[in-house]
């Protein structure tokens, strides 16, 4: 239950700033929390099926928390990351809408962080739960054009739904706003707070998960076979990927 201190500030259903543990002074005053629909599709052409996904998917857009570092002890960093958003969307499905978050994202310079908030069933009653997004770079080779995704956690029921600040360097060092947008999207899409290597961690995480779907296919494939020469030959497949399987996740 939200208490009267949670109420002042910007909320997107349960949540807010202080119930996601960030810093009191980075949350946003209940009155400036509102984001009109209209805003996001007034700056840019927008087809008029994504038109729709805004009006039917989307209850309320609500900005929680602005993060800088005079409210968060984070150096400026290359200055690429000037501040992070975090923007409450509160869903009417409990999908994630990641062709409205990439065009809210993408009309914006600094990072931000989506709390996405739905109604679900939950044992015979209805709970609300939260899922965290973020639109961010992929890496690509020098010279190529640059592409973005967005990537989002599991939903998990609100309430347990927090975000972490970096804590300094163990040498004494100082955290960056590029340090806590990289700390920001690990806990998103990987659940952790630790942000080094990110992009190769993702990538690792994405080619787990595809070689074990391809481990499902070709058990089934061995399963049914009747010819030997065929089991023989899905069967070293099969060893080759449990093989890769076994030193990703090393």
């Amino acid at each position: 239950m939200m208490t009267a201190a949670h109420l002042t500030v910007a909320h997107c259903g349960e949540v807010s700033a202080l119930t996601l543990g960030l810093p009191a002074s980075a949350a946003i005053p209940e009155q400036k929390g509102t984001l009109p629909k209209g805003l996001f599709v007034a700056k840019a052409p927008v087809s008029s099926k994504l038109k729709q996904r805004l009006v039917n998917d989307i209850a309320s857009i609500t900005m929680l928390a602005l993060l800088r570092p005079a409210n968060t002890a984070m150096g400026a960093g290359s200055g690429k990351m000037p501040e992070v958003l975090v923007i409450g969307l509160r869903v009417n499905t409990p999908g994630i809408p990641v062709e409205v978050i990439d065009l809210i994202a993408g009309q914006r310079k600094s990072g931000i962080v989506f709390v996405c908030v739905h109604e679900g069933e939950f044992e015979g009653t209805v709970r609300e739960e939260c899922a965290l997004a973020v639109r961010r770079n992929v890496p690509v080779r020098a010279g190529h054009v640059p592409i973005t995704k967005v990537f989002s956690g599991e939903w998990r029921p609100a309430g347990e739904v927090t975000l972490e600040l970096p804590e300094g360097n163990a040498d004494g060092g100082a955290k960056t706003m590029d340090d806590l947008w990289d700390s920001l999207c690990a806990q998103a899409i990987l659940d952790s707070a630790d942000g080094a290597n990110l992009d190769a961690r993702i990538a690792r995480r994405d080619q787990i998960v595809t070689l074990k779907a391809a481990e499902e296919k070709l058990s089934r494939d061995h399963q049914r076979a009747k010819n030997p020469a065929q089991r023989n030959e899905i069967y070293a497949k099969l060893h080759k990927i449990r093989t890769q399987l076994a030193q990703l996740e090393q």
